[in-house]
């Protein structure tokens, strides 16, 4: 695996791809994440929890999982890359550029991830990354969330 400096500006945007990553390991999202995920948000709509109701109103013919259970998966899911950024001190969310969910994940779905660089910016701070992530449910062409991470890599203290 490559190393490359955090602040090592041409060489990170040298990896800026219009081509994805592989997809990355596969994680099975159960009915019982979803109801933990509701308790533990509050967000306890029908159309997540309630199995016979979902399978009898819901469009998607079943219960489906949150986007943000979906989104906070990407640490499991992620691909890894060809590279690792080494020598920051620290590295932040800095927040995303665009964040749409587009297909639903239906309870017992497997998901998977894959990614591109998509952005390099030397910032006062230190050097400011941004990754395209695409979550997709296995055996689906239409992605189920798309996500322009932002992270911050900061020089040590």
């Amino acid at each position: 695996m490559q190393e490359i400096r955090f602040d090592d500006i041409p060489a990170l945007k040298a990896k800026i791809s219009d081509k994805h990553s592989e997809w990355g390991p596969e994680m099975e999202v159960t009915q019982d994440m979803i109801n933990r995920f509701a308790e533990l948000t509050g967000d306890r709509q029908w159309i997540h929890v309630d199995v016979e109701r979902a399978k009898k109103e819901s469009p998607f013919g079943g219960p489906i999982a949150h986007g943000f259970l979906t989104l906070s998966l990407l640490p499991t899911i992620r691909t890894r890359t060809d590279y690792q950024v080494v020598g920051a001190g620290n590295a932040v969310n800095y927040g995303a550029n665009k964040l749409r969910f587009l297909a639903p994940v239906p309870a017992g779905a497997k998901l998977h991830a894959r990614s591109r660089l998509v952005n390099v910016e030397g910032k006062p701070k230190g050097t400011l990354i941004t990754n395209e992530i695409e979550v997709g449910v296995v055996g689906q062409t239409v992605p189920a969330l798309i996500y322009e991470m932002m992270v911050l890599y900061n020089p040590p203290r």
